[in-house]
């Protein structure tokens, strides 16, 4: 029979797969000598990290880069964007005119680089593609390796007690799955909020009390921390103090008005929900916002339009412009086609959105005061070809794309690499990976890279090998 105190412990017990938790305070973190295995570790970064949190913006499905970062007004025309380059705020600095809000308002703020790269055969499909951005490191290799958030949650901790340390926004685009906690335990995967943010009633599930009484949770509570707690065996429960120290944070997280604040997008002031843009990418980046400031390490957006009535036959907004990239619609194509489900990379489900609310949040950091110290990646995982295919649209492209970074020091108007006429191929003598994009985030953490993790079966691991920080964002 189970007994009560029993099945209290076992409740505990189950509250260790919540990722993002530790059985150690932040402050116990700081003070923990640096070790190399798989207990949880770490706490405060080195002196020598410019940043206390990352927000990565994976819009995913391969952004064309010559759309947008990288115009090419002499392409030849049957391959050219018919989307103008315009002058940012920035003297020299020119994208193209969709992305108008971003250069008229925060180019300053920015460094692009038109120099981004990968193998070709490495992550040139989505899945692959996206695990790569995800882990910054070359997917199919001996150990699965785990998310960059989740190295990063497990090497430094927490800094908000009511919130899990590395969280995705929503998490539910086709790709989310590519997210691995790899060798690491599984505290340390990403959290998934789910949902779409933007809607009325949205909730973030495992979050709650799930209907529980507040006060009749923490009676229970109380009664559990009055207990002389016999713990089952297992391996997530082998010492009391451990368990004692995640219940308390679990209940931190599930009781704390911390915890809906940080998700309550209605207690934002209309003004700024409209400047983000109501729609679901606004209101996700706003999010994104909100869990920064809320003291989230890591937060990483995976956005796209998700189905309605008011985008018909968006069923998959990604960036995989396959078909018909121009459409001022939909991108469906007679006799179907590998780009159907998406609109036009120039509508407002598309890049109108994308444009407004990547100004608008990179503006609203700096006004709070948290660009200085959040590191912004606006990411993809490749980019589309230079020319034209029969479909009227463009295929995955490794050889030349662009990433952008802001906050933590990176140098503001500033733009790094060049391609060719077509934006096809990298001429600058410099040029940068998905492996380098990953060591820099490291190092903008603090995070020493000498130092390797150890997996299970003793095999040492280190962070971005092929890597290293690309110097003009340090």
């Amino acid at each position: 029979m189970l007994h009560r105190r029993n099945f209290l412990t076992l409740g505990v017990c189950g509250l260790i797969g919540l990722p993002g938790y530790y059985p150690i305070s932040w402050s116990e973190r700081g003070n923990a000598k640096d070790k190399t295995d798989l207990s949880p570790t770490k706490g405060k970064s080195s002196k020598s990290a410019k940043a206390k949190s990352v927000l990565v913006i994976f819009e995913q499905g391969g952004l064309s880069q010559m759309d947008t970062w990288d115009p090419k007004p002499d392409a030849i025309v049957e391959h050219r964007s018919p989307f103008r380059p315009i002058q940012t705020r920035v003297p020299g600095m020119n994208f193209t005119e969709l992305l108008k809000e971003t250069g008229s308002r925060v180019a300053n703020h920015l460094t692009v680089i038109r120099c981004m790269t990968q193998k070709v055969g490495v992550g040139d499909s989505h899945p692959k593609g996206s695990q790569y951005i995800f882990s910054g490191e070359v997917p199919g290799g001996p150990e699965v390796m785990p998310d960059i958030s989740s190295v990063v949650s497990y090497r430094l901790g927490t800094v908000a007690k009511n919130l899990p340390s590395n969280i995705m926004v929503p998490g539910t685009s086709e790709q989310h799955y590519n997210t691995k906690i790899g060798f690491l335990p599984s505290q340390h995967q990403v959290f998934k909020t789910g949902g779409q943010p933007h809607l009325p009633n949205w909730t973030v599930p495992n979050l709650n009390l799930n209907g529980i009484d507040p006060g009749r949770f923490h009676d229970r509570a109380d009664l559990l921390s009055q207990l002389d707690v016999q713990l089952p065996g297992g391996d997530h429960c082998k010492e009391s103090s451990m368990v004692l120290s995640l219940r308390q944070q679990a209940e931190e997280m599930l009781t704390s008005p911390a915890t809906r604040k940080a998700f309550d997008l209605a207690s934002e002031p209309l003004k700024i929900r409209e400047k983000y843009g109501l729609g679901h990418r606004g209101q996700c980046y706003l999010l994104g916002r909100k869990l920064i400031e809320s003291g989230v390490r890591f937060v990483t957006l995976d956005v796209r339009e998700p189905p309605s009535s008011q985008y018909p036959k968006g069923g998959n907004m990604n960036w995989d412009h396959h078909d018909f990239i121009y459409s001022k619609n939909s991108t469906e194509i007679k006799g179907g086609g590998p780009g159907a489900g998406r609109w036009g990379i120039g509508t407002e489900p598309m890049m109108g959105s994308t444009d407004r609310a990547l100004a608008t949040l990179i503006e609203d950091m700096n006004d709070r005061g948290l660009l200085q110290d959040t590191l912004i990646c606006f990411v993809t995982e490749f980019g589309r070809t230079p020319k034209m295919n029969e479909r009227l649209g463009r295929d995955h492209w490794v050889h030349a794309f662009s990433f952008a970074f802001a906050g933590a020091g990176v140098p503001g108007g500033q733009v790094v690499g060049s391609t060719d006429s077509s934006g096809g191929y990298i001429t600058s003598s410099k040029a940068y990976t998905i492996e380098d994009y990953a060591a820099t985030i490291y190092e903008k953490l603090g995070i020493d890279r000498t130092k390797p993790l150890v997996t299970p079966s003793g095999r040492p691991i280190y962070l971005s090998k092929d890597g290293n920080p690309i110097p003009e964002l340090a």
